[in-house]
């Protein structure tokens, strides 16, 4: 399959953000992409506030936009994050993916909130105004399936292994990771969970903006089931476009068999 994954400027109006994403689907057309990935909040500039301001339900503006590009570019679209409201009044981090026809296939609720106090770094509480979701999220493709999940979810390995038994052979992680996280953690991360897990990872964030509030790590990069990385980006704007085979990861799990001589007898991971 070939996987084009956007590092993409976070723009204060939905709509620029939309206009944007369409721009860069269409510059990338006619090059056989199967998969396009987004980053988190890739349309909500990423700020607690914002998120019940940002809001909308699924079905809404933002979801019809997204469907239609999908079946517009004939394309499985893994729309990155965006801010999800409910008639119950709550607001989740949601990712859509659509498949070729502009159907839903899986949504994600960013399970894991990212609540933390970082000494000399950041500070930053989504629970002011985020609810956590409560599924872990694989769905099928005529690739093999696929698991996601969002940013500080993929920080806790029993939810990266779930998804691996349940039959993902790739897990899409939109993430914004900060100025402090993402120098220490971010590839090492992504590389212990792709050979943890014996799969390829595929981390989308948005591009660095020093201007705004927030300032994400970039760095979105594509890693491969022996712990190889792929290709990584800067902080800047850019597309990177890569082609993978899912079946690598049979041949690796065949090779070194991590998965198969877990010792179910002593341990277990179980699906509450």
């Amino acid at each position: 399959m070939r996987i084009a994954q956007m590092q993409t400027r976070v723009y204060q109006y939905k709509e620029q953000n939309l206009t944007e994403l369409e721009k860069n689907l269409e510059k990338i057309s006619g090059q056989g992409v199967d998969l396009v990935c987004l980053g988190e909040m890739f349309c909500c500039p990423y700020e607690t506030p914002n998120f019940p301001v940002y809001g909308e339900p699924e079905g809404g503006e933002i979801w019809q936009r997204l469907s239609e590009s999908a079946r517009r570019y004939g394309i499985y679209l893994s729309a990155g994050s965006v801010p999800e409201t409910t008639e119950d009044g709550k607001v989740y981090n949601t990712a859509y993916v659509f498949d070729r026809q502009g159907k839903q296939i899986g949504k994600h609720r960013k399970v894991h909130l990212f609540d933390i106090d970082v000494k000399g770094g950041q500070r930053f509480k989504e629970s002011d105004t985020l609810t956590a979701g409560d599924w872990c999220t694989v769905f099928d493709t005529e690739f093999g399936k696929i698991g996601l999940c969002i940013c500080f979810d993929f920080r806790f390995p029993e939810l990266a292994r779930l998804m691996v038994l349940e039959g993902a052979k790739l897990i899409l992680i939109p993430a914004a990771f900060n100025l402090t996280t993402g120098p220490a953690h971010w590839e090492v991360m992504f590389r212990g969970r792709a050979v943890d897990n014996q799969c390829f990872v595929a981390g989308t964030s948005p591009a660095r903006d020093m201007e705004a509030s927030y300032h994400a790590w970039g760095h979105t990069l594509l890693v491969s089931p022996w712990g190889d990385v792929i290709e990584e980006m800067d902080e800047q704007e850019g597309i990177i476009i890569n082609d993978i085979d899912l079946e690598e990861t049979e041949r690796i799990r065949n090779q070194l068999p991590l998965l198969s001589a877990r010792r179910r007898d002593l341990y277990q991971l179980i699906k509450l």
